[in-house]
């Protein structure tokens, strides 16, 4: 079996697959995905047989993703009347048949 990879580009990469079921995965895409040596990695399978390599991101890694202006902490009040607002604002879809 052979990894094929195409670059945006359109400059193509591959990589065979070991005996163990190993692949190196070239250069240019670990570098892009900003992989480093003991990241680890994780596959989707599309129902159209294409597969996705994405890093895996661990949850300290988020830290600080969200920015809030906000400086105090929300009550459960608040966060249920900000939730009943959303949805009595929200309009149901119709159907269609």
């Amino acid at each position: 079996m052979v990894l094929h990879i195409v670059e945006s580009n359109g400059d193509t990469m591959e990589s065979s697959i070991t005996v163990k079921g190993q692949a190196t995965i070239p250069k240019a895409i670990r570098e892009h995905l900003r992989l480093k040596p003991g990241d680890r990695v994780k596959f989707f399978v599309h129902p159209d047989g294409s597969v996705v390599l994405l890093p895996k991101i661990s949850v300290s890694a988020l830290r600080g993703i969200l920015k809030s202006g906000r400086r105090s902490a929300v009550t459960i009040e608040e966060m249920r009347d900000a939730a009943a607002e959303g949805a009595a604002r929200a309009r149901p879809r119709a159907r269609r048949r």
